[in-house]
């Protein structure tokens, strides 16, 4: 079995009647006398909702920068952290390589003093 389908003339027909259901309800509302009043609350609440957002919108870039601002301030205290790290590894090279002159110092004045030893002896 065919489906019935509407015929152009049909179509076009209902779509007027939609049309004139459509104005009427909009004439109607026009007339109606809470109308502005309800309008005029409609734009205060959108007023509203757009200075919330606005408001919304400052405290997250307000937040954003609070948040660069900590992270460049924990950056700055990680990076003298590692400049002092690195200042004190340096320091403890210098000191472990004068030791080690020190002993090879102390080494051969030892040597030293016995070679002298055994030439004192003969």
């Amino acid at each position: 079995m065919k489906k019935f389908e509407p015929g152009f003339a049909e179509r076009q027909q209902e779509s007027s009647k939609a049309k004139k259901a459509l104005l009427a309800k909009a004439k109607e509302a026009a007339k109606d006398p809470n109308a502005a009043a309800r309008q005029q609350a409609q734009r205060e609440v959108a007023i509203a909702r757009e200075a919330r957002l606005a408001e919304r919108k400052a405290e997250r870039r307000a937040e954003k920068e609070r948040k660069a601002l900590e992270k460049a301030e924990a950056d700055a205290v990680r990076l003298a952290a590692e400049q002092a790290e690195k200042e004190r590894l340096a320091a403890e090279a210098a000191a472990a390589e004068a030791e080690k002159k020190a002993l090879l110092a102390a080494q051969k004045a030892e040597r030293d003093r016995r070679y002298a030893a055994r030439k004192a002896r003969r």
